[in-house]
């Protein structure tokens, strides 16, 4: 058994998350990046020190080993059959969204989106001169859904050339039916439009739910798409940036190879690799722990929320360590619920106007943390508002 409840000391270890100006408050929870309190997996740590103890980190590149390790995990986890040819390694899962709109749209070209989303979508189409066209969420029953008849509408009417999947969607904890990802397919191929499925947060699926990789839909996907994969995420490894990007279709792979080149963005360094290679070999059982872990706090969320809270609203994820949390009800516009909740309730959030179109009113709740954490937060939270 891993432990999960103890607590690690993250001040003062040049964290983002724990060592930000916000952080100066010393009652401040950050609950904000998808940057997880636990330590990770035991074998993880010791191919670290195995490495830093040889003393010399000269470039390296991926090994057979390494691959082997990426086609395993995807096949026994997602029954998704990997071929090494496929994987093209990069420092990051967002640095790749920008390469990839860079390699298959030009200048002005239009890429959509769903939102609310990750933010960083906008900023990987924006920074690069091209557009944003949004297809908005529909939220009704404490869920969100897709209207296909708009998707399709705004394609058309703005010559979509790409789209950005995320799944299991982030913020909003939806993971994609096997039959939604086939309708979203479809009408990309009908259209000529790419697909760029973003799968980083894909070990984290609670029960009754199951991840489908967008190649395992239809045969037909992989001659029009990219998979974004990562083990940074699952194993809490953001910092050794490491990711294994997906291309079936020899030509689309080949556009993205060049624009890596041309962009400079080098292979992972060579702790990334030692340690994306020891938890994908040795991690199975730490993450169905964690898993197990994480569906107990989210439990605990919805529980305390809804005996103590019960304005307050919490959508049931079926994915991710990221909860969405309808704040609504508290009447507050975004400017006096992020004020609130920074300098009221001493929690650092991912605000959910920050998600774009159907945020506001929203806020994102990082539950990878020990249960006390959690507990201490949500108290927090309770005794700002009832004061």
């Amino acid at each position: 058994m891993y432990d999960f409840d103890k607590v690690i000391e993250r001040r003062g270890t040049n964290s983002i998350k724990y060592d930000g100006d916000k952080m100066q408050d010393a009652h401040m929870i950050p609950m904000w990046v998808a940057d997880m309190d636990f330590e990770t997996l035991p074998e993880v740590k010791e191919a670290l020190i195995k490495r830093a103890s040889h003393g010399v980190f000269g470039y390296a590149r991926p090994t057979d080993s390494y691959y082997q390790s990426v086609i395993q995990w995807m096949k026994t986890r997602h029954h998704f059959d990997v071929q090494k040819e496929w994987i093209v390694t990069t420092s990051g899962v967002v640095g790749a969204l920008k390469l990839a709109v860079r390699a298959f749209t030009a200048p002005g070209d239009h890429v959509m989106v769903m939102k609310p989303v990750y933010y960083p979508f906008d900023v990987s189409i924006n920074l690069n001169g091209r557009t944003v066209v949004e297809c908005p969420l529909v939220f009704q029953d404490d869920h969100y859904e897709c209207d296909f008849e708009v998707f399709e509408k705004q394609i058309v009417d703005h010559d979509v050339k790409m789209f950005i999947l995320c799944n299991p969607h982030n913020p909003i904890g939806k993971v994609w039916s096997r039959e939604e990802l086939y309708q979203i397919g479809k009408i990309c191929q009908k259209h000529h439009v790419y697909v760029i499925s973003d799968e980083i947060h894909m070990d984290f699926i609670y029960a009754g739910n199951e991840h489908i990789p967008f190649y395992n839909v239809d045969p037909d996907f992989g001659d029009f798409s990219v998979i974004c994969t990562a083990p940074s995420k699952t194993f809490n490894l953001a910092a050794l940036q490491t990711s294994n990007i997906i291309i079936q279709n020899e030509k689309m792979r080949e556009q993205f190879r060049k624009e890596k080149d041309a962009s400079g963005m080098s292979d992972p360094n060579i702790f990334g690799l030692e340690a994306c290679e020891a938890a994908y070999t040795y991690g199975a059982k730490w993450v169905d722990e964690l898993v197990e872990y994480l569906s107990g706090n989210i439990a605990y969320m919805k529980e305390f929320f809804a005996e103590r809270l019960p304005d307050i609203k919490v959508i049931e994820p079926q994915g991710l360590y990221l909860v969405w949390v309808d704040m609504r009800s508290l009447g507050m516009n975004k400017d006096e619920l992020e004020a609130f909740m920074l300098d009221k309730a001493h929690l650092w959030l991912d605000e959910g106007y920050i998600f774009g179109t159907g945020g506001e009113g929203f806020e994102r709740f990082n539950v990878a943390c020990p249960r006390s954490t959690l507990k201490q937060a949500l108290e927090q939270l309770e005794k700002a508002i009832k004061e």
